[in-house]
Order: C-alpha cells, then sequence, then structure tokens
C-alpha cells in the first residue's frame, strides 16, 4: 500500500495538471479544458469549481477512461456571455489547478467553507406550509442568530441546512445543554401532525462539505426519491426523462433530458458519486428549453449496473436530483440590513399570507442579508399578485423584488435535436464540434 502511494505521488508530480481557458475557441461561450492524472471524484470536484462560480456549462464533453482525466466544458457568465474580466480567468485556471493537483487544502477548497464561528445544523422532516416560519421562530425564541441557510422540498420533505451563531457573542453555539434544547424543540416541528418518516436534527462542523451537496446527501438518506403520489414537475408536464441501457464493455449509459436549469450537471455528478458510480464518458448538450445529458457509468467495484432493482432505484435517485432543485413558483428576492430574527419575521409573513416555500437560500454579510424564496400558495398554484403586493408593503417595496413567475414561463419543446448521440461522441467529428484545445499527446 505504501509503495502504491508513493508511486501514485511520483505519477502526480510527473503530469501536473493543466488547466487551458480559451475565449476564441467558441463564437458564444468560453472553454474550459482540463487535463489531470485520474482519481475517483475528480469529475464532481471540477463541476463543483465551475458551479460555485457561477459560471453556466452550456456543452462538456467528459472523459476518465484509464488513468487519465480530460474535461472540456463551454461556459457562459450570469448574464450570458463568455467570461473576459482576466482576474476571473486566472481565480478559475487557480482553483481547477488546485483541485486537480490533488493538493487541496480546507480553507481553498471549492465548496468547502473555512472554518468559522457558527453552529451548522441539519434538518430532514415532512413538509408543509409555513415550517420554516416555525423553524425560524423558534430559532429566534433561543437567542439563535441565522448566517446562512438553504432549504430545498422535494416529494413532501423538507431539508434544510442553517448556519447559526449565538445571538450575544455572535459566536458558535457550543453549550451541550443548550444545543440539546434547540434539538428537541426543532424536532418537535418538524415532526408534524402525521410524519410518517422519523424527523432529524443533527449538529455537524462547519467546512465539511458544501450545503448544496449536504442537502442532496440528506434528502437521499431520507429516501425522498421513493415517490408518495404524482411530483410536483410531473403536475406541470415538466417530468424529467431518464433511461439507462447496459452496452459492450460493460458500460451502462445514462440518457437525460429534462427542462435546463443552472446547476443540473452539479446535481446529477452529485448524485451519481455520492452513489459510488463513477463516470467514465460522458456528453452535455443545452438548449433554449432543454438539456441533454448522456454518461457512460460504471459502480466503483467495476461493474455495470446488474439488476432490474438497482436500475429503477438509479433512474428514481437521478430524477429527485433534478427535480429538488426545480425553480417553481414566484422567485421573490430580499435584500436588506441584517437582525437577530429577519428570517422569522420574513417567513411568518408569507405564512400568514398563506404561501408556501419551496426552495429558500439566505446570506448574510457585513450587516447585510441577501435572501432569495421560491413560493407557490398553499395548493402549489401560483399566487394572487395582489397577495405579493401586499407582502411587498409589509416587507418594504425595495428591499423585496419579484424577480419571476415560473407560471408563466413557455412550456419546453416536445422535442429537441438532441437524440441518442454518445455513439458518434468518440469520432473526430464530435471533438470538432467541442472546438477542443490542443491536449497533450
Amino acid at each position: 500500500m505504501i509503495m502504491d502511494d508513493e508511486v501514485a505521488r511520483l505519477i502526480r508530480r510527473m503530469n501536473p495538471p493543466r488547466v487551458v481557458i480559451d475565449n476564441q475557441a467558441c463564437e458564444d461561450a468560453t472553454v474550459i479544458q482540463v487535463d489531470s492524472v485520474n482519481k475517483h471524484g475528480i469529475l464532481l470536484e471540477v463541476v463543483q469549481v465551475l458551479t460555485d462560480m457561477n459560471l453556466t456549462i452550456t456543452k462538456a464533453y467528459i472523459s476518465s477512461d484509464g488513468g487519465w482525466f480530460m474535461d472540456v466544458f463551454n461556459v457562459i457568465d450570469q448574464d450570458g456571455k463568455k467570461i473576459r474580466d482576466q482576474e476571473v480567468i486566472d481565480c478559475i485556471q487557480r482553483r481547477l489547478e488546485s483541485k486537480a493537483s490533488f493538493a487541496p487544502s480546507l480553507r481553498s477548497s471549492v465548496g468547502v467553507m473555512p472554518a468559522e464561528e457558527h453552529t451548522s445544523i441539519e434538518l430532514i422532516g415532512s413538509d408543509r406550509p409555513g415550517l420554516l416560519s416555525e423553524v425560524c421562530a423558534v430559532l429566534t425564541d433561543l437567542h439563535c442568530n441565522v448566517v446562512n441557510a438553504e432549504i430545498w422540498t422535494h416529494n413532501a420533505r423538507a431539508a434544510a441546512v442553517v448556519h447559526v451563531t449565538d445571538d450575544s457573542t455572535v459566536c458558535a453555539i457550543e453549550d451541550p445543554k443548550r444545543l440539546s434544547t434547540i434539538k428537541t424543540l426543532l424536532c418537535n416541528v418538524l415532526k408534524g401532525n402525521n410524519d410518517l418518516k422519523t424527523a432529524k436534527m443533527t449538529i455537524s462542523p462547519p467546512g465539511v462539505t458544501s450545503r448544496e451537496r449536504r442537502l442532496h446527501q440528506i434528502m437521499f438518506a431520507d429516501r425522498d426519491y421513493e415517490r408518495v403520489g404524482l411530483g410536483r414537475l410531473e403536475d406541470k408536464n415538466l417530468k424529467s426523462h431518464v433511461t439507462l441501457l447496459n452496452i459492450e464493455k460493460d458500460y451502462t449509459v445514462i440518457t437525460m433530458r429534462s427542462k435546463d436549469r443552472p446547476k443540473l450537471l452539479f446535481d446529477i455528478v452529485c448524485t451519481l458519486t455520492d452513489m459510488e458510480y463513477v463516470v467514465f464518458h460522458g456528453m452535455v448538450d443545452t438548449g433554449k428549453m432543454e438539456a441533454y445529458q448522456e454518461f457512460y457509468i460504471r459502480h466503483v467495484d467495476g461493474l455495470p449496473i446488474s439488476s432490474d432493482a438497482e436500475r429503477d432505484r438509479v433512474i428514481q435517485c437521478l430524477e429527485a436530483a433534478i427535480e429538488r432543485r426545480t425553480s417553481e413558483g414566484l422567485e421573490l428576492e430580499f435584500c436588506g440590513e441584517d437582525r437577530l430574527g429577519l428570517l422569522s419575521d420574513i417567513t411568518r409573513i408569507f405564512r400568514e399570507n398563506s404561501l408556501s416555500i419551496m426552495r429558500a437560500a439566505i446570506t448574510t454579510k457585513c450587516g447585510r442579508a441577501k435572501g432569495t424564496f421560491y413560493v407557490t400558495d398553499v395548493s402549489g398554484n401560483s399566487v394572487d399578485p395582489k397577495i405579493i403586493d401586499s407582502i411587498r408593503q409589509q416587507i418594504g417595496q425595495s428591499m423585496l423584488l419579484l424577480k419571476r413567475n415560473s407560471f408563466l414561463s413557455p412550456q419546453p419543446a416536445q422535442e429537441t435535436r438532441m437524440s441518442y448521440l454518445f455513439g458518434n461522441l468518440f469520432k473526430a467529428r464530435a471533438f470538432q464540434n467541442f472546438k477542443l484545445i490542443g491536449s497533450y499527446s
């Protein structure tokens, strides 16, 4: 084992990672190529770097068969444009090379927060209107200040990762008795009246992994992928389509078609990695309305998917990964001065106006709070504009803005030009389509 580790380190020193960022190879996107020695999980690490820098991946080519890893991504910024800022380009390069070099540090690793003075609370329980408001009210009553929070709902379950500090000391809460009280009260809120699954609250050390990946892991462990009825996407005719097929060379091919959205590739790769599958080859292509993804995978033990039960589970888990972050309803954006109980007050106003929060993300920095809320009425339908006007008057017209209404978005096309393309992916023509930068020989 020691000899194997020494050989691996020697190989890495002899083959340092290479990241090339090119704005000339593609007309409408910046092309990023990453070459390095292969290791399990490196695809997720690279995708997470791009995702955490708020870059949108429009196309991708993935190849990691054997000892070498090579990815090509076409990316755009939040405005849909190429990456022109040289400081941003340099930052992308440094962070990608840090990941691919096998020498990540806790403070520099993307998605891993530096050690901060906060307590990280993880929650899972039955979803219902007003749940987040009740959770925030409990935390406020216990003099806990919410520093950051992210909340997802899916398939009648709600999960959250919340970072809190003690209101008086602005430090992490370490008193075991107080933490026990917080856990007891929050679990009582999460249980609800008819909770068929166990509500859970855990305290995790900060900086272990990204909040978004933890939310995937929490909901996966809670088996939220098991249907309890029609999913929200099915009700809105936005159902994702996932198929699996075993082919020659003992691969399983996964093809996915779904409505395109930010961070979709991260969610898929995160789920496959946590389920201990390895992506050997892959292709991603997105259009105006639809995203197409295709991956050749095996389990970490080197075997393809071998049973109908495993096949069905993988399909369910990938559909859940796509659906958890789907942005339904009205997107409301808050920005204002931070204070104790702010989130509790905002969510209380939502609850009093019969709004249901489907997803939310809240951050605080330098005395300011920013949050994004996706809300529907209690039946999952669009909200009356008069209610939104009333809420904005209560919270502040300039502090709460209506950003988007998914119920008014056009439906995705029935068919796209994408079909079963992977058979041509490894031909030279496919490389030309991606306009690859010259790689190592």
